[in-house]
């Protein structure tokens, strides 16, 4: 059967979709070009690494790699409880936060239902919702971010889901805590607000916010965040999601048997002990506070140091460094 066929049995949603295309590795950009060093920024890689609690445990796992992972990631839910007690049917933990993301658009999207989320919004939110043959929209942005407002009144009757990044992957823009409370307020109970927290820990102090104290007034509310940014575990996939109950159980009837490797469950678990973590920001800060004095800017209200905006042109300094 040669690919014109092939492509006739699939559906007109899934034949239009768009893949996600991520950066190519740096291994590959050193054959094509002949390079010898490179530096990637496209990802948001942690250039920090893991924390040496998930190393140490790492090194340890051998005996364990022939055997299948906890499905319900006990160890890890409880020691996420330890620092969000909630209770363990709050979490849901996925491969990577955005396996969750996936898990909520098979659980609540099809067609005849839309999903809503910001313009310059992370490319896995329409990418999910047309997955599933719903019909996403796309609210313009407002400098770079989230227009809440008007993505709240874009909401329409077959609406199932809201996806907000907050801090905003790419654009590092962010809402201040008390506006998306205000927001939430105006939302819909039965339209699923998935608040993606994947930069979270990047918040200096004066911008930190608790949305988790927040999930008994809104039960529709859905918490992800993720162990490949602050925690420098992108390569081992962890993400988790904290949510009421009732909801977590509805995407754990999607979600696959052992969708988190024990590698990730283990590193993971050790690094929620690692109190290094919260100077992250700090750190990052006082990198990037130089380059405020090379002709380089911040973009509208971006809060980490590494969101910097680059000016092209007449032998700035911008072009001069790149």
């Amino acid at each position: 059967m040669n690919e014109w066929r092939y492509c006739d049995l699939v559906a007109d949603h899934v034949r239009h979709l768009a893949p996600y295309q991520p950066g190519k590795p740096m291994a590959e950009l050193e054959r094509e070009l002949g390079l010898t060093s490179i530096i990637k920024l496209a990802s948001n890689e942690n250039p920090l690494g893991p924390s040496p609690h998930a190393l140490e445990v790492l090194a340890t796992l051998r005996g364990e790699l022939a055997l299948y992972p906890d499905g319900n990631g006990f160890e890890l839910k409880t020691a996420l409880n330890a620092h969000y007690p909630l209770g363990l049917d709050y979490f849901i933990l996925g491969n990577g936060s955005n396996d969750i993301l996936d898990l909520v658009a098979r659980t609540f999207l099809g067609p005849g239902t839309s999903a809503v989320y910001a313009q310059y919004g992370f490319a896995v939110y329409p990418i999910a919702t047309q997955t599933m043959g719903a019909q996403g929209i796309e609210v313009p942005a407002l400098e770079f971010g989230h227009d809440l407002p008007a993505m709240i009144r874009a909401i329409r009757p077959d609406t199932r889901v809201l996806f907000i990044a907050n801090p905003n992957n790419p654009t590092g823009t962010f809402l201040p805590g008390e506006d998306l409370r205000a927001g939430l307020r105006q939302i819909p109970p039965e339209v699923v607000v998935v608040l993606d927290e994947a930069y979270t820990e990047y918040l200096p102090d004066d911008q930190r916010y608790d949305p988790v104290a927040w999930l008994d007034e809104f039960p529709n509310l859905l918490i992800c965040r993720t162990f490949s940014k602050a925690y420098g575990l992108a390569g081992l996939r962890v993400g988790f999601g904290m949510g009421d109950p009732q909801l977590i159980a509805l995407l754990n009837r999607v979600r696959q048997p052992f969708n988190v490797s024990v590698p990730g469950l283990r590193a993971a678990s050790a690094a929620l002990g690692d109190r290094r973590i919260s100077g992250t920001h700090t750190d990052f800060e006082c990198a990037g506070t130089p380059l405020s004095g090379r002709g380089l800017r911040l973009l509208w209200g971006i809060l980490h140091p590494l969101f910097w905006q680059f000016h092209y042109g007449g032998g700035g300094a911008g072009q001069k460094n790149l």
